[in-house]
């Protein structure tokens, strides 16, 4: 069977996007061809498989797979890839409402390739966790903005071997049995943040991961490193805002994520 698909980037993480609106791909389906189109040595190549369907009540419906075939409740740059797909295919205009599994977002497309998420209030807060991994203390803080993150500050963050020590992170057992996303995180001049981010399910470095670029600029505020709107630079080189309120509770709401998405290219596949 012949399907269409576009490959979309959003700040260095990439997607293979899929209108499943007419249930094309069985529900069967989706884990194993997640793993097929996301192979960059035999197939397309992306972080993940992103799948537009219909939805009873907003514009669509997005499901999201990473790369290894697991589903994700939500992928913030994978949020915004959709959302230009779908402005694209023409079926909403520039402002829209949809569903994720973690819940419904609102997004538009702005100018100049940047789309714009506002996403759900982030929960299970936890600060200053002390992990013990191969001989090394890191001081961390755990937040889930869609999917579990974990954040750790560090003075140099070349310096991290980040497939490393995410990897082993990303398993520690007070994370389990879910596991968690690990961002590394260096405060730079001007209310900015340096990010690199090992992805579950990836199962490596990305050059982005926007719910982790959200929960660093979330834990960055609530340390006074920086305030909102916070500027934050992925591994990839492109430049995020991350904006969100916080209240005397610590509890935080009104969050944004916005950043350049881009369709790089459109084809047919055989699958």
């Amino acid at each position: 069977m012949e399907i269409n698909f576009s490959k979309l980037t959003a700040a260095g993480n990439d997607f293979v996007l899929i209108d499943n609106r007419n249930n094309i791909i069985p529900k069967e389906n989706y884990q194993s061809l997640a793993k097929k189109l996301c192979d960059r040595k035999y197939s397309i190549g992306a972080d993940g498989l992103i799948l537009l369907e219909n939805s009873q009540n907003k514009d669509f419906k997005m499901k999201y797979f990473n790369s290894d075939g697991s589903c994700a409740c939500m992928c913030g740059n994978g949020g915004r890839s959709v959302t230009k797909f779908a402005y694209d295919l023409g079926i909403v205009d520039s402002k829209m409402i949809f569903e994720t599994d973690a819940g419904v977002v609102n997004a538009e497309v702005l100018a100049q390739d940047r789309v714009r998420l506002s996403l759900y209030a982030p929960k299970d807060l936890k600060q200053n966790i002390k992990l013990q991994v191969e001989g090394k203390t890191f001081n961390s803080d755990f937040i889930n903005t869609g999917v579990p993150h974990v954040v750790i500050f560090v003075d140099d963050i070349e310096s991290v071997d980040v497939f490393k020590y995410g990897r082993l992170i990303r398993h520690n057992k007070t994370f389990s049995p879910q596991g968690a996303n690990v961002n590394f995180v260096q405060v730079l001049e001007g209310n900015r943040l340096l990010v690199r981010t090992y992805e579950r399910g990836v199962e490596d470095e990305t050059l982005a991961c926007g719910t982790g670029i959200t929960a660093s600029g979330i834990v960055s505020a609530l340390k006074g490193f920086t305030k909102s709107p916070v500027s934050i630079v992925s591994r990839g080189g492109d430049e995020l805002s991350v904006s969100f309120d916080v209240d005397s509770n610590l509890q935080i709401n009104n969050v944004v994520l916005e950043g350049p998405t881009i369709i790089s290219f459109k084809g047919i596949i055989n699958i």
